[in-house]
């Protein structure tokens, strides 16, 4: 993930009512995947929102979503520079479920 650069603009005000919903729409929009801990991170955003007083606003009305995704992108960069492998591995060891989180950094190749 070090080797793949980092959107350094926004190309477009995405809508949005989740963190979650948020990262998809940036994934499909820059056709990048997302650091495994900051897929969690928003799993966990979207979480603590739960029994707010503005759970059911939507997120782009709370934030703007300029900075919403300069957000997303500058903890992405943190996680990519600077996750240890060694880390991930003791996450992904805790959690059985760490594949519902990672995205392929490249398509899969199918074999005939």
């Amino acid at each position: 993930m070090k080797h793949i650069p980092v959107p350094a603009y926004c190309d477009s005000v995405i809508p949005f009512t989740s963190w979650l919903g948020l990262g998809r729409s940036l994934k499909q929009l820059y056709k990048q995947p997302l650091h495994y801990l900051t897929n969690v991170l928003l799993k966990r955003w979207d979480q603590q929102r739960i029994g707010s007083d503005d759970e059911h606003r939507r997120l782009d009305v709370i934030i703007h979503p300029v900075r919403a995704e300069t957000l997303i992108w500058a903890t992405e960069e943190i996680h990519r520079l600077t996750t240890s492998g060694q880390h991930l591995a003791s996450l992904w060891a805790s959690d059985p479920m760490y594949h519902a989180y990672m995205d392929p950094v490249f398509p899969s190749i199918q074999l005939d």
